[in-house]
């Protein structure tokens, strides 16, 4: 596998914020946000037999495979070779690709960031909506076919002014629609990874 990184760390957006995990970053994307702050094009080719020894050295049971988009990637194998090794598998994807159903059903929780209104993912445990002041009607649609948690994250556009905008229209769209709530990228206010 096209590995970019692995690394130790807190999760820093989501669900499972604050908690420690392993991140897996899969080389490589489908798609190419203008807003991406991932450099995910460089790697080092891996076995997955590699991938797990390097993840297994770390205490956390959590798991988080990400990229670039992680589905381009990612197999039912190394999921189960994970899970082996005692570990929860969290994947955060752009959802535009259909995954095997055995892999599907092998990931223990799908975060679902889309970036295009074509997704394609047959599970969404939690979408994850990067804001900028858009009209959200189709992403409330397919928040409600989902059924997942709604998580709507402020876009950081490397501006101070841009983003203090998106962060406040974050806030006063949650307020006037309380099925969402906030998440904020805490690894870059703490000053992590």
């Amino acid at each position: 596998m096209r590995v970019n990184e692995i690394f130790y760390s807190l999760q820093g957006e989501g669900r499972y914020t604050g908690i420690a995990a392993v991140f897996i970053r899969l080389a490589g994307c489908n798609l190419q946000c203008d807003f991406c702050d991932t450099r995910h094009e460089s790697y080092t080719e891996l076995s997955e037999d590699e991938i797990v020894r390097q993840v297994v050295v770390y205490p956390a049971r959590h798991v988080v495979v990400t990229g670039g988009e992680p589905t381009l990637q990612l197999t039912g194998s190394l999921v189960d070779k994970l899970h082996e090794a005692g570990k929860f598998v969290q994947i955060e994807t752009n959802g535009t690709i259909e995954l095997a159903p055995g892999l599907l059903s092998g990931i223990d929780w799908i975060t679902c960031s889309p970036k295009t209104f074509s997704v394609k993912i047959q599970r969404i445990d939690e979408i994850k909506v990067v804001y900028r002041g858009q009209d959200m009607t189709r992403y409330e649609a397919l928040a409600t076919t989902c059924g997942g948690m709604r998580s709507l994250q402020p876009c950081d556009e490397n501006d101070p002014e841009r983003s203090a905008a998106n962060l406040s229209a974050a806030i006063d769209y949650i307020k006037a629609h309380p099925e969402w709530r906030l998440s904020l990228q805490t690894h870059k206010i703490i000053n992590i990874r």
